[in-house]
């Protein structure tokens, strides 16, 4: 285990490599969009038209991305040391984040499958439940500095979202229309709340505690 304060430009490495992994994700979105050319008038508006799903799907990926980020750049606020566990964890969370592009990309053009929405859905559960893996890790090996009930608790709800995610798979065999829908509300609400009004140093998939 390696003190942060001592070793702050290897840390940083760290953070830098995931902020860019983070920025390629999020850029990579929208490369999902686009129309032929040399269209004009009706013939454009129906290709734009065409492209709703692939919007939706992109507004939705965008918002998810930037919230793993936000909470993603708190947890490492909050870490005091670090290892060569928490490195490889770290790597495993960016390649689940990597392929949210790919996931975005299959439930934009297959949005009404049963088979799209399971791509999506398990993408977002394992990056919940990798990012949940890493801190209950960190803080274990007392390197994340964290309220313990605070930490408890956005454990708690960061099991509560992965899931609704895992959940959405059967159900979208009954209606996939509806489950975009209800990771909508999960996402909207995840933004206005906080575990207990308070702020911790945990990172718990949509947690909003800070350090």
């Amino acid at each position: 285990m390696q003190l942060r304060e001592e070793n702050e430009v290897e840390f940083s490495r760290i953070v830098a490599f995931s902020d860019g992994v983070f920025a390629i994700a999020i850029t990579l979105l929208v490369l999902n969009l686009s129309v032929p050319e040399h269209l004009r008038g009706s013939d454009l508006t129906d290709a734009l038209w065409d492209q709703r799903h692939n919007l939706s799907a992109y507004a939705l990926s965008f918002a998810v991305i930037g919230r793993f980020w936000v909470v993603h750049h708190r947890f490492f606020a909050a870490i005091v040391a670090f290892d060569g566990k928490l490195i490889a964890l770290n790597l495993f969370y960016l390649a689940w984040i990597v392929l949210i592009p790919f996931s975005t990309q299959v439930i934009g053009d297959h949005g009404e499958e049963a088979a799209a929405i399971a791509v999506y859905a398990a993408n977002m559960g394992a990056v919940t439940l990798v990012g949940l893996w890493m801190s209950a890790d960190a803080r274990r090996q007392g390197m994340l500095k964290a309220a313990p009930h605070l930490a408890r608790a956005a454990h708690q709800r960061g099991l509560f979202i992965s899931a609704v995610f895992i959940a959405s798979i059967p159900l979208a065999l009954v209606n996939s229309r509806i489950v975009p829908y209800l990771w909508l509300v999960l996402l909207v609400g995840s933004l206005s709340l906080r575990v207990g009004g308070g702020r911790g140093g945990d990172r718990s998939g949509f947690d909003e505690e800070a350090d």
